[in-house]
């Protein structure tokens, strides 16, 4: 038995089966079955026998069709009845590979699907553009591109072989879709060697390239790619090689790509750092940290302000710290407010920390409510409202005695900005019960419980220290200070203390009751002091100076600075000379910020409080100190004042020269910017007519070239050759002016906008038989001067003469014409006669 033959056979069997399994339903309509299946089987008999004849060959006439991966396509297939006359007919499709029919129709009956088909293959309206026996293939899939035949079996008709069936091949393209992609972050040591993988799947096949850091990858000693693009390999890491990789594949249907990040191996690397959040009071808040690390053991640890959160009293019940390394504080409290931060670590190198800030917000309320508060009676004195408040407080308003207060039509009252109660000048009638409430933009906790305001005198002193104490150094002195409380008031205490609020030294000051002594007064105790007197009703203050002699000048203050390009003004105020018969000059320190090195300038006129410092560098920043110094000895210095010079641009001349055309050396100045790479090969060319510089552009950055200059010196400064820009696409330079027998030294510089490079330093030694072309030049050149002086001298004498005998020929005819003019006149005309010269 022949192949085809077998395979007939169980393709018959197998078709039988689902025939006789369907006879149910088809029994159920109404048709006898015994009849249809006869029918049926001889059709597809015939079917059968066709196909093994005709085989899965004869695909020449095919429709070849190309569709999208899940979109929808429709096999055009015709119904050709014999005779033109409609007949019962079974439509059958079938896929090349598969043995069960795709999708089988028979008119009022249930229609077969094959596996995998079910809900996507359906015969098309009848009513539609396509052919009877079309299909409608949806949501098509990778595995749907194939061979497809449609079948048309007319029953109990003989076949028309030509007619009963037609091929279709349907392409499938899909856009690319990654199946192995690489990690999205490696962990790498330096040495170690690497693969990316990146494989992709799609119709066409697409194709993979890979980028480092968004340029693409080039194959290398150590890196290259390999396996049609999937691979990238890189057999030792350098740390160059650190970076971003990513693979793209691509074909004509889109493109997709997938990013690996390398990362040397060590420490943990945060990936996802908290971010500062401002949320409301009772509210759940969540930080971030997550982090990645090799080996990836990685603890992390939570600290508010540098506190571990766990160790912190009010976060303890409401805090936790995830798996993966988050913040949760549930619920939020408005102490909560605050900088926090996560520590990752692996233990290897130093942890990584980030930080975020947390601002919680909650409606204004009062903190503190005191029961008694006391006002100085014609005194100012303030009713204290203690507030708190996320945002920013926005408004208080104050009840007196269970009334509205309006301290704006209240003369003596205003609210201050921390929403207190300001009394300009107390007096009885203040006096009562208030109440304060605080609003925000969340709005108010609500208000102060009553506060008992009591108007009161305030303390007095009754002795008061003198207005000035004069001492020398190592003296001592006593000052006195003393006060009353008023009555019904507690007794005032006394306290002294610097109004600079530098702290006394205990081991030198004592205090008894009001009093206070200084023993081996210095320098240090000149001053301002204060006496403090303080009761539950005001504080009241009084001053004094005391003034130590015989010291080393105070530090100069007040010290403030104007600058310019190329210098820098000071002025300050003297501090105390030290004495009134000691007079102070001044001396200025300054330097370049970061340089260690003070320079000094002493200030004249002597006793000068102002001065101007020189010669500084554009662009630089400085910084200053003034000192004074008597005739004991330095004083002490200002405190430190950074300035900053300001900026030159290019167009300022690099070197300033003088009127001669030298360079006022050293340079007064070091431009700042971008600066081009130096000039190369400089060389000097001796011609006929002079000598030429010629010049290579900088292989770095000859893109920044604004112009090029050159310089030349002797045995004296350094000169400019060229009086104005040299182009910056020009490369030479004439010069013809080179005295022979000496020695030059050029340089070419290189300028942009704002700095400059310079080339080396090129020797150049002229001929000494130069300066006999010169010389000879010069005689030549006399002597044709000469003789050309002769020619034009007699040219000049000879016009001079011939313009003198045309006048005198204008003369003459001008006499002869007046003759001739009396002979022909009248008789009674005078006839004059003028002597001719000759």
């Amino acid at each position: 038995m022949s192949e085809s033959t077998s395979h007939f056979n169980k393709l018959y069997k197998k078709r039988q089966r689902w025939w006789e399994g369907a006879g149910s339903d088809y029994g159920k309509r109404g048709m006898g079955m015994p009849r249809l299946q006869r029918q049926l089987a001889v059709a597809f008999s015939i079917v059968f026998i066709a196909t093994i004849h005709r085989g899965w060959s004869g695909h020449q006439d095919a429709v070849h069709i190309t569709a999208i991966l899940g979109e929808s396509v429709v096999f055009n297939c015709q119904v050709d009845f014999p005779a033109d006359h409609p007949v019962p007919y079974v439509l059958q499709w079938e896929k090349k590979g598969e043995e069960i029919p795709i999708y089988i129709w028979y008119d009022s009956y249930p229609t077969h699907s094959g596996e995998g088909y079910e809900g996507r293959v359906s015969r098309v309206s009848p009513d539609s553009p396509y052919g009877l026996a079309s299909l409608n293939l949806t949501n098509i899939k990778e595995s749907d591109q194939g061979w497809y035949e449609c079948k048309v079996v007319f029953l109990n008709r003989s076949p028309n072989s030509h007619k009963n069936g037609t091929w279709f091949h349907l392409d499938v393209h899909a856009p690319p879709r990654f199946s192995v992609t690489p990690e999205e972050v490696i962990y790498v040591n330096t040495g170690d060697a690497i693969i990316l993988n990146c494989q992709a799947e799609g119709t066409p096949v697409p194709e993979i390239s890979w980028y480092k850091d968004a340029n693409p990858v080039e194959p290398a000693a150590t890196i290259g790619i390999f396996n049609d693009g999937t691979e990238l390999r890189i057999s030792s890491i350098r740390q160059e090689d650190i970076g971003d990789y990513t693979c793209i594949a691509k074909n004509g249907e889109g493109q997709i790509s997938h990013t690996a990040r390398v990362v040397i191996a060590g420490g943990a690397v945060i990936m996802v750092p908290p971010t500062n959040q401002t949320t409301l009071e009772g509210k759940k808040v969540q930080f971030s940290c997550e982090a990645k690390a090799l080996p990836g053991n990685v603890t992390v640890r939570w600290w508010k302000e540098g506190t571990p959160v766990k160790q912190v009293a009010s976060l303890e019940t409401r805090v936790t710290v995830r798996r993966d390394g988050s913040l949760v504080i549930n619920p939020v409290a408005a102490e909560d407010t605050g900088m926090y931060t996560c520590q990752v670590s692996n233990g290897i190198g130093d942890p990584q920390s980030a930080s975020a800030y947390l601002s919680v917000e909650y409606p204004a309320k009062v903190t503190f409510t005191p029961t008694v508060q006391y006002l100085p009676f014609r005194l100012a004195g303030v009713v204290q409202c203690y507030i708190k408040a996320n945002p920013p407080l926005q408004y208080v308003t104050w009840t007196k005695d269970k009334r509205l207060l309006e301290p704006y039509q209240t003369k003596d009252i205003v609210i201050m900005n921390n929403g207190s109660l300001l009394f300009t000048r107390v007096n009885e009638n203040h006096q009562g019960r208030y109440t304060c409430t605080p609003y925000n933009a969340q709005g108010t906790q609500g208000s102060s419980g009553q506060m008992e305001v009591l108007v009161r005198k305030p303390p007095v002193f009754t002795v008061e220290p003198e207005s000035l104490y004069q001492r020398k150094v190592g003296e001592t002195v006593e000052m006195h200070c003393d006060a009353q409380e008023a009555e019904g008031t507690q007794k005032p205490t006394i306290q002294w203390q610097r109004r600079d609020n530098q702290p006394l030294q205990k081991s030198r000051v004592r205090v008894t009751g009001g009093n206070i002594t200084i023993e081996s007064l210095r320098r240090t105790d000149f001053g301002y002091y204060q006496c403090v007197a303080s009761n539950e009703v005001a504080t009241i203050v009084t001053s004094t100076q005391l003034v130590v002699e015989g010291t080393q000048p105070h530090a100069p203050y007040n010290v403030t600075a104007n600058a310019s390009e190329f210098a820098v003004s000071l002025q300050w105020l003297p501090g105390y000379s030290g004495g009134p018969d000691y007079n102070q000059v001044y001396t200025i320190w300054y330097r370049e910020a970061g340089v260690n090195d003070w320079l000094t300038i002493p200030v004249t006129p002597p006793g000068s409080t102002q001065v101007t410092i020189n010669r500084l560098t554009p662009g630089t920043t400085y910084e200053f100190q003034v000192i004074g110094k008597n005739i004991i000895g330095d004083g002490m210095l200002s405190k430190i004042v950074t300035v900053r010079t300001l900026d030159v641009y290019d167009q300022i001349v690099m070197f300033p020269t003088d009127a001669t055309g030298s360079t006022l050396f050293p340079p007064i100045f070091r431009p700042k910017g971008p600066r081009p790479g130096p000039p190369r090969n400089v060389t000097v060319t001796e011609i006929s007519n002079g000598f030429v510089i010629t010049w290579q552009p900088p292989i770095e950055r000859a893109n920044l070239i604004n112009h090029y200059s050159i310089q030349y010196k002797t045995d004296g400064p350094w000169k400019s050759v060229s009086k104005g820009q040299i182009r910056p696409e020009d490369t030479s330079y004439l010069v013809k002016n080179l005295v022979g027998g000496r020695t030059y030294y050029f340089r070419v510089f290189a300028y942009s906008v704002k700095s400059y490079e310079s080339s080396e330093t090129v020797k150049f030694s002229v001929p000494a038989r130069v300066k006999h072309k010169a010389i000879t030049a010069g005689v030549v050149g006399g002597i044709l001067f000469f003789i050309v002086a002769i020619i034009l001298s007699v040219c000049a004498v000879k016009i001079c003469n011939k313009r003198k005998r045309r006048k005198q020929e204008k003369e003459y005819n001008m006499v002869a014409c007046r003759l001739s003019d009396a002979r022909n006149g009248s008789s009674a005309a005078p006839v004059s006669q003028v002597p001719l010269k000759k």
